[in-house]
């Protein structure tokens, strides 16, 4: 139990460091956000409980594949923003886009022989 304090404290330090940075400098917060730290954070902590090769594998790619549709969303909510559109909307029609294209990502990916 512990354990599983000691990441989640850890894992909010980094999303708290993000928003105090980007309050000050967006281009800093963004750039901070922008790096893969949840998921370096994730695999670190995956190693550490199975120190399985193969599960850290497919697990990096399959990040590698969900990040493709979670990208529209970084565009979508500062164009609505920048045309006088509320926070709570923009956020709300950039995650409900995000959402579509993971269901996208999941129903095509195997077609392609992606394995998520």
């Amino acid at each position: 139990m512990l354990y599983l304090a000691i990441k989640a404290a850890l894992s909010g330090v980094i999303v708290a460091l993000v928003s105090e940075i980007a309050r000050r400098n967006p281009g800093a917060g963004g750039l901070l956000a922008s790096l893969p730290l949840v998921s370096v954070l994730g695999m670190i902590w995956l190693w550490r409980d199975t120190h399985d090769s193969v599960r850290m594998a497919a697990h990096a790619e399959a990040t590698f594949w969900y990040v493709l549709p979670s990208l529209p969303m970084f565009l979508i909510i500062p164009w609505m923003l920048r045309r006088g559109i509320t926070f709570s909307i923009a956020l709300a029609v950039g995650c409900a886009v995000t959402m579509a294209l993971y269901l996208a990502m999941i129903s095509i990916g195997p077609r392609f022989g992606l394995k998520l």
